[in-house]
């Protein structure tokens, strides 16, 4: 089983390429990612929760295919083998007085 934490999937060793950038959005790089497996995260829900890949403005556009591969590498599994991380529309914070205005237009309608 992919999520199985009792597996032994080795030590982590550091490559060349740990410092490559994989999610621009929240600047998170390979080897953080790996780093994670070998702690123990073993489902892209879990990385994603740890180091927040997937959760800035592109909403894992640009990075959640490098990711998984990353984690299926890691872990020695195909990456149809990983259940896919929770997926949330994208969100953008409003301010109070907006939804206020709404509300006051919608009591004056029915006025």
């Amino acid at each position: 089983m992919v999520n199985d934490r009792s597996r032994d999937i080795g030590e982590f060793v550091p490559a060349p390429d740990d410092d490559m950038i994989i999610c621009r959005c929240e600047e998170i790089t390979k080897g953080e990612i790996r780093s994670a497996v070998h702690d123990g995260m073993y489902t892209l829900t879990d990385i994603r929760r740890f180091l927040r890949t997937g959760m800035g403005l592109c909403q894992g556009q640009t990075c959640a295919k490098l990711v998984k591969g990353i984690v299926s590498r890691e872990l020695g599994v195909s990456p149809a083998d990983l259940e896919p991380a929770t997926a949330r529309a994208p969100m953008r914070p409003i301010e109070m007085k907006v939804m206020a205005n709404d509300l006051n237009e919608e009591v004056a309608k029915h006025e």
